[in-house]
């Protein structure tokens, strides 16, 4: 005869493993909620039987004195760009030994999306709160400036900060990676970006190119743009796309390393001589470019360092022993690779 398994189990409570492991339910509670009164020998025995029972603690019923559960929020534009898994990767790591765990919740790039994310995390009063980007609405920004919790945008410094901010300048990598292009001798240039105009970003790269390109009395020839995300085979059609236009351009900019590499490969299949005849370069540094033909011109934008140092503040671990109102801008390393001649040409 075998057990009928097809109706509600009944939940497991604290009684469930005092029985398992024969001290009291007050015991277990203080166990549980990692208070430090109980013997190393008692500690031990109920955190065995709460393992094999299976049991999972009432956060909820516990952050009700507190108002706060041991989450941070976090709130990123996309899970499918390359990009942001490494942020993650770097909020974990730091979270590791602080008690607290990050819950992900995604925006695709749409200000009301993200709005609507905060405003159901918020509810759960969350610890803390990370997200990217300095752009929000203005129903957001007030949830955030009255949360009362602290507050880190990352990724960019290009802007006013609700509490922390941590990450680069847009607008300075863009005239940066001008100055390696005129100084490389390059004079026709094309941008190709993705996600435009909602990547904030990409955009504020875009203007300091800009502004980089015209203190050197050079103009942006030509344009791609794309509204869907990143991708090799559409960064191959954009490329393909402005050639056919403007067969002239000695250099493409493009606003990532996905579609760079797609343009990478576009150019090389094309015959096209690379970086002699033609210049790329993309931008955030992605391992994928290791595995190309050549190494696409990038710039590293930090972004594990990011992670970890925004996961700092929020859990009161930071290296510079600040609460809120930190503001932490990094330095992105160009890589010139192999994709920016080494000598100028006129």
């Amino acid at each position: 005869m075998t057990d009928d398994f097809s109706g509600p189990r009944r939940r497991l409570t604290l009684r469930d493993v005092s029985e398992a492991c024969g001290v009291s339910e007050m015991t277990v509670s203080r166990v549980l909620r990692d208070r430090g009164d109980v013997s190393a020998p008692t500690r031990d025995r109920v955190l065995e039987a709460a393992k094999r029972l299976g049991y999972v603690p009432n956060k909820i019923a516990g952050a009700l004195a507190s108002q706060r559960v041991n989450l941070v929020t976090v709130v990123i534009p996309s899970l499918s760009n390359m990009v942001f898994p490494e942020v993650l990767g770097g909020i974990s790591a730091a979270l590791e030994e602080t008690g607290l765990q990050p819950v992900v919740g995604v925006s695709h790039y749409a200000a009301e999306r993200e709005e609507a994310v905060l405003y159901e995390m918020l509810s759960w009063r969350p610890s803390g709160v990370i997200l990217a980007g300095l752009e929000h609405t203005e129903a957001a920004r007030r949830m955030l400036e009255n949360a009362g919790i602290p507050v880190v945008e990352i990724m960019d410094v290009d802007g006013a900060a609700i509490d922390s901010v941590i990450g680069i300048s847009h607008r300075r990598a863009g005239r940066e990676m001008a100055d390696a292009i005129v100084a490389a001798g390059y004079r026709r240039v094309g941008f190709l970006g993705s996600m435009m105009p909602d990547d904030h970003r990409a955009r504020k790269r875009l203007e300091g190119f800009e502004e980089g390109l015209a203190a050197a009395g050079v103009e942006i020839a030509a344009t791609e743009f794309y509204s869907g995300g990143s991708a090799l085979a559409k960064g191959r059609q954009m490329t393909q796309a402005i050639l056919a236009r403007d067969p002239g351009l000695d250099f493409l900019y493009y606003s990532n390393d996905m579609i760079g590499a797609g343009g990478l490969l576009h150019c090389l299949e094309a015959g096209l001589d690379v970086p002699n005849t033609i210049g790329l370069a993309g931008f955030n540094g992605l391992e994928i470019l290791e595995g190309l033909p050549r190494r696409l011109a990038t710039m590293d934008a930090c972004r594990r360092e990011i992670g970890e140092r925004a996961a700092q503040i929020v859990a009161g671990r930071s290296p510079s022993g600040l609460v809120g109102a930190e503001r932490v801008e990094l330095s992105p390393v160009l890589q010139l690779g192999d994709t920016i001649r080494r000598h100028g040409r006129d």
